[in-house]
């Protein structure tokens, strides 16, 4: 019969109960074991782990801060020399900061004012006062001299790589002292409760005794201090009608060092609905924040995500008075009220003529017509603010949107045509810009007739971003045999690498709205090289790639080169409705010979695909070819312009004609298309 024991406790040391100062904060979730020294004013976070050994003390300057999830252990009997000239397994000097889940392991020394980083280890060593040590590294078995910075992920583990080290930067002091402030905030958590409770009481009991007839100095300050901190119309209209249309408003909030990181702390949401009251409770957080960028947040309850973000306050800035308005300005929220026509305004802001031709036709073709306005820097984000929706007949709504035009002076401002139906957007016209110049009309009234459907469009010849007749023929083509198009732009150091950029994609299949839209592209990347394409929707594929604006030239939207002699991918009208119906015959190349043409038309009719490889004439000796650009299309009116890119760009070399079997994946035909 087997007998079962039970094993003997092992036996427990008598740990020494830690020394911490009345004033210094520590948390409930901290563990502190052992012979430990926590100095005043200290700060241990929660989830850190501090073990003194037996006969292995430890010691915690004054003002030190000890964030969450850092470790602090020793071995027995291993110890360190500490200011007090008394031994120590682990002596933190004063003023020291450790960061999240840093690890020191005794016998460790680290002298004041030091910053040990995020993860960092240091175990048998000396840090001397004032080092920074970043993220992520090993101090190991080494003494780093005072004042020294160690990069984040070193490993230091000799004592030549320590007396290396470069020294410390002020901004890396300013880093350090930053971190430790903001967690400073974690002691003075509960004073700070207990401050604020106080103070508000005393406001309460201010602003009771001025109900009594006592305290009129002390109502009249508070309020004074209320309105320096009043928001601005935008940022009021902007509340108004977030909260009408059933959004929650969050509040962000960042100090300058953060705002360039993008790193903002959460300051809560707006509980009222009201916008009354909304707009208080921002005021409040305003003031809490003076001095920190703010920044507003519009988040959609049911599909919890945001839906807009407007910075409303900046460091330096002095906010504006709610009442605040400029007399030469008038109201727009005021004039959709009543429905007459406002004042002009003394600006002289008008809205262009042809944008007035738009309005008009949208409304009368049963469309709502939005508008929306950017800053400069919001504009390159494509960041719109929503600023409302036109109503009533088109003289009204041609007077609102003048106006909007004088409140957004020297900003973008957009118009959009919605379809109420539909829910969706069928135009988007810029009508002004920061430099008080309204976009070209040329686009305005072809976009009306596109989306009412009002005949064909009028296309002149002059005029930025203005399509050749050649480009129309294409587009035309291409819709008429159900593919889609598709845009693209790339700037003349990415048009090199081939590096292409997607444009606004073109839903439409109607050729007018598709020329608008093209038209469109082009002018929002004048300088640059926009191509067109063809898309087929069955098979997921391009049909035909069309450059037609090149930087330089005269007209901004005519194709680069003429149907006779282009360059690059892309083919004339006739090509491709040619090559469509299945002749291909109209196919020339000054390059090619003819049986080479009648050799790749051959192989395409069969379904094989082609490739090009080169070689120069030492490497032709040995066969050993390199290939070209691969050739993706199987139209002729493609192939045959890479064919010729490819013997283009290797002069003086042999380039070969290869036909490639797609699905028993080899080659069918090799054979040489040029020779030194």
């Amino acid at each position: 019969m087997v007998v079962r024991k039970h094993a003997a406790p092992s036996p427990q040391r008598e740990l020494a109960e830690p020394k911490i100062h009345s004033t210094a904060y520590v948390h409930s979730f901290a563990n502190i074991i052992g012979d430990v020294t926590v100095g005043e004013e200290a700060t241990i976070a929660p989830g850190t782990s501090v073990r003194a050994d037996a006969e292995s003390p430890f010691y915690i300057g004054d003002h030190a801060n000890i964030q969450n999830g850092v470790i602090i252990h020793g071995l027995n009997g291993a110890t360190v020399v500490g200011d007090r000239q008394r031994e120590y397994a682990v002596w933190i000097g004063r003023n020291s900061c450790l960061a999240h889940l840093a690890l020191v392991h005794g016998p460790a020394y680290i002298g004041d004012d030091c910053f040990i980083g995020f993860r960092s280890t240091v175990f048998n060593a000396r840090v001397g006062q004032g080092s920074v040590v970043m993220m992520h590294t090993l101090i190991q078995d080494v003494e780093i001299p005072p004042g020294k910075y160690v990069a984040s992920g070193s490993v230091i583990t000799t004592q030549a790589e320590a007396d290396r080290l470069p020294d410390v930067r002020p901004v890396d002091r300013d880093f350090a002292q930053y971190l430790l402030d903001a967690n400073v905030t974690v002691q003075r958590g509960v004073s700070s409760s207990l401050h604020q409770q106080g103070e508000s009481s005393a406001r309460r009991q201010a602003v009771a005794a001025n109900r009594n007839g006592d305290g009129k100095d002390i109502a009249v300050s508070e309020d004074t201090s209320v309105g320096s901190m009043s928001l601005n119309n935008e940022v009021n209209g902007q509340v108004k009608r977030l909260l009408q249309q059933g959004y929650k408003i969050g509040i962000e909030h960042a100090n300058a060092r953060r705002f360039k990181t993008k790193s903002w702390l959460t300051a809560g949401t707006l509980s009222n609905t009201r916008a009354d009251r909304a707009l208080s409770e921002l005021e409040t957080v305003l003031r809490e924040h003076s001095g920190e960028y703010v920044r507003l947040i519009a988040i959609d309850p049911d599909a919890k995500r945001r839906v807009s973000e407007m910075i409303i306050q900046r460091p330096g800035e002095t906010p504006t008075a709610g009442g605040g308005q400029s007399a030469g300005t008038s109201s727009y929220r005021a004039s959709r009220g009543n429905g007459t026509r406002p004042a002009a305004s003394s600006n002289g802001a008008s809205l262009d003529a042809s944008a007035a031709d738009q309005v008009r036709s949208l409304l009368q073709s049963g469309y709502q017509i939005g508008v929306e306005r950017a800053s400069a820097r919001r504009f390159k984000t494509k960041s719109w603010l929503t600023v409302g929706t036109l109503s009533g007949s088109p003289q009204t709504a041609i007077a609102e949107l003048n106006e909007i035009l004088a409140e957004a002076a020297g900003e973008y401002v957009q118009l959009i045509g919605i379809d109420p139906n539909e829910k969706r957007r069928v135009v988007e016209a810029i009508v002004q810009r920061p430099n008080g110049v309204t976009p070209p009309s040329k686009g305005t009234v072809e976009k009306v007739a596109a989306v009412t459907g009002n005949g064909p469009v009028s296309r002149g010849s002059s005029g930025q971003g203005v399509l050749t007749g050649e480009t129309v023929e294409l587009v035309r083509s291409l819709l008429s045999q159900g593919y889609r198009i598709g845009t693209e732009h790339a700037s003349p150091r990415r048009f090199k690498t081939q590096s292409w950029k997607t444009c606004a994609p073109i839903e439409s299949k109607q050729l007018n709205q598709v020329l608008s839209q093209l038209e469109a592209c082009v002018a929002d990347h004048v300088g640059e090289y926009v191509q067109l394409i063809g898309i087929d929707p069955n098979e997921k594929r391009r049909v035909s790639e069309t450059i037609i604006q090149r930087p330089g030239s005269q007209n901004n939207g005519q194709a680069a080169a003429s149907s006779n002699g282009r360059k690059g991918f892309g083919a004339s009208v006739s090509q491709y409705q040619s090559q469509k119906n299945g002749g291909n015959r109209g196919v020339t190349s000054s390059q090619l010979e003819q049986d080479t043409l009648d050799q790749v038309r051959s192989l395409l009719a069969q379904g094989y695909r082609i490739g090009t490889e080169h070689a120069t004439p030492r490497r032709f000796k040995t066969q050993s070819w390199k290939s070209c650009s691969p050739i993706d299309s199987a139209q002729l009116t493609d192939v045959v312009p890479a064919l010729e890119a490819c013997m283009k760009d290797h002069r003086g070399e042999y380039v070969r004609l290869i036909g490639i079997d797609p699905n028993a994946k080899r080659r069918v035909l090799e054979t040489v298309i040029q020779r030194p």
